[in-house]
C-alpha cells in the first residue's frame, strides 16, 4: 500500500497526458498502431476501464517502457482503490499455525 495522501493517478490519465498528448497524437492513430480498437483504447485513456496485461505489453513496444510499468501503474490504482473500500475493522484475524 502507498502511503501517501493523495490517490495515484489513473494509468489512464498518465497515458492521454503524458504518452499520447504530450507526443500531439490522437486516440485512433494510437489504437491503429496499437492494433486495438478506437473505443478500448479510448475506454482506458477516459477512466472507464484499466489497462490489461495485453494492453501493458503493446503500451511498453510502442512507448519504449517496460510493461511492468504500465501493470505496476494498474495495481497501484487499483489497490488504492480497494483499501479505500475496505473497513478493517469488519475483518477477522486469524492467529498463525504453530
Amino acid at each position: 500500500m502507498l502511503k501517501r495522501g493523495l490517490p495515484p493517478l489513473h494509468p489512464g490519465e498518465i497515458l492521454r497526458e503524458v504518452f499520447i498528448k504530450d507526443r500531439n497524437l490522437t486516440i485512433t492513430e494510437v489504437a491503429k498502431g496499437l492494433a486495438m480498437a478506437r473505443g478500448n483504447l479510448s475506454a482506458v485513456v477516459n477512466e472507464h476501464a484499466g489497462i490489461s496485461p495485453e494492453l501493458a505489453v503493446k503500451l511498453s513496444e510502442a512507448f519504449g517502457n517496460t510493461a511492468q510499468f504500465w501493470i505496476n501503474l494498474q495495481k497501484n490504482y487499483e489497490l488504492w482503490q480497494a483499501e479505500q473500500k475496505v473497513d478493517r475493522k469488519t475483518i477477522r484475524r486469524f492467529s498463525q499455525v504453530s
